[in-house]
């Protein structure tokens, strides 16, 4: 394959897709199957502007007509060769927030046109393969295997022709986009009540064309709702927000007003929004921040208007419950992100997070193991970030058990986040990725999510694997966790 710098002119490029074309099966509907799929790969690292939206209605044009693997090679080379360096530098610059039908023309897919880039029923390309392995698009739990992607991140073509590639070449299938997060929406809602809580840091503009983008290429798009910390609802309804004794808004360390997860009206609002996601593609919906804030010593008492009794466990159980039963209804997963500790901890976290209130509730659960976050001591290492695979196999190995115990036995109910960041020592790069992985399938799981808080995953890729394959062990569910 060649690189950036070596596709310097059209020539080197244009021989490669001529060498690769000819040796494609001489029948027509697989050879245009192998040509889109090589022309997407192609545009979505060096292609954007008008050369690359033309290369895009040439290559639909030519699935429509079904015209000859000869014809094909002659029409392709012609417009690779028209293709200047300049289209290369082109498609570096960033793209301005909400640029999504730019981003979709770098990854090699036509948001104005999302049909032309559905896989040819004739001949499924390799991302559908691939989509395939993860699991049936329907209410389950499929193994997955995410990147995340932060809000700036689904704004810019750039970055997201680059985390596609990145998904294209190695054994990911899912990104988990922030959707709705501390900053509000990141879409434009078509109910005008939301949108008085959609604050002002920009928001994908098409949310369809991009969703689409992403299944064209096998990956599976999750959307990451921030539910109770939620500042911008908090400030447009200060009604909805957690108190102090004296009746006036209680924050945070930080200074952020948090809202009332014991309001029955912000239960309305997330829940709804989490449908719309699910109506414009989103076949998962990711709750985050199902939790309560810290009540640290330090801060004034938080009070709770309209508890009435329930108990901080119990009202997230039933949040979970509702939202699940509504997703359900609609074929989409509801899953909840939690503690690391929460897998590990007997009882309740100070926070409300519980394993037995929760995961009977989602489709998936998500325990952020990330070894840097865990204490030193914890259990038994001085330093528990230089023990990845130690801390991640034994969290995750006694979260199955405790779902044995609840009789959950569906095969990838537990996903758990694994870090791909550095805090503290040592520093984290493919090794400790690999151990981490390694940990997952040791405690007989196949999915994990990728979390960078910038979305920056380059320093990890040589931990990927090429293909995604099932690794996980088969457990006795008789065994107990080390």
């Amino acid at each position: 394959m060649l690189t950036r710098n070596s596709a310097a002119g059209g020539e080197p490029l244009a021989r490669t897709f001529r060498d690769r074309v000819h040796a494609a099966p001489h029948t027509t509907t697989q050879t245009v199957a192998r040509v889109r799929a090589l022309v997407r790969k192609r545009i979505g690292q060096i292609y954007s502007g008008n050369d690359g939206e033309s290369l895009l209605k040439l290559e639909e044009s030519l699935r429509r007509t079904a015209i000859s693997h000869m014809r094909i090679s002659a029409l392709l080379l012609f417009s690779l060769a028209a293709c200047s360096p300049a289209a290369e530098h082109a498609g570096q610059v960033a793209a301005a927030p909400g640029d999504v039908s730019a981003a979709a023309r770098a990854a090699g897919t036509s948001a104005a046109a999302p049909s032309a880039a559905a896989p040819s029923a004739g001949a499924p390309s390799a991302a559908a393969a691939k989509r395939r392995r993860a699991g049936p698009d329907t209410v389950g739990s499929p193994a997955i295997r995410a990147l995340y992607v932060n809000r700036w991140t689904s704004h810019s073509k750039r970055k997201m022709a680059h985390l596609i590639a990145i998904a294209d070449s190695t054994e990911i299938n899912g990104m988990v986009v922030d959707m709705k997060d501390e900053f509000g929406l990141n879409y434009v809602s078509s109910n005008s009540t939301f949108m008085k809580n959609a604050g002002t840091a920009g928001r994908i503009a098409n949310v369809r064309a991009f969703v689409d983008t992403l299944k064209a290429h096998g990956i599976v798009p999750i959307a990451r709702m921030v539910v109770f910390k939620d500042s911008v609802t908090a400030r447009v309804h200060p009604e909805w927000t957690i108190r102090k004794e004296d009746g006036s808004v209680w924050r945070d360390k930080k200074g952020i007003a948090w809202v009332n997860p014991y309001h029955r009206e912000l239960w309305a609002y997330n829940i709804g929004v989490a449908e719309e996601l699910v109506k414009l593609g989103f076949e998962e919906i990711q709750f985050d921040y199902i939790r309560f804030p810290e009540p640290y010593p330090s801060l004034p008492k938080q009070v709770f208007p309209g508890a009435n009794g329930v108990s901080k466990r119990e009202l997230l159980a039933q949040y979970l419950t509702e939202a699940k039963t509504r997703l359900n209804t609609l074929g989409a997963r509801s899953t909840a992100d939690i503690f690391g500790l929460v897998t590990t901890v007997r009882g309740a976290l100070e926070v409300g997070q519980e394993w037995e209130k929760i995961s009977p509730h989602v489709d998936v659960v998500l325990p952020m193991v990330y070894p840097s976050l865990y204490p030193h001591g914890s259990m038994g290492f001085s330093n528990p970030n230089a023990e990845p695979y130690q801390i991640i196999v034994r969290a995750i190995s006694r979260a199955r058990e405790r779902d044995a115990k609840l009789g959950i036995t569906t095969p990838e109910h537990i996903r758990p986040w694994i870090q791909a960041y550095t805090l503290g020592k040592p520093p984290y790069g493919p090794e400790q990725l690999t151990a981490e992985k390694q940990a997952v399938y040791d405690a007989g799981y196949d999915g994990w999510v990728m979390w960078n808080a910038g979305s920056n995953f380059d320093d990890f890729v040589p931990a990927l694997a090429r293909t995604f394959t099932s690794q996980k062990k088969r457990i006795d569910s008789s065994r107990t966790a080390p």
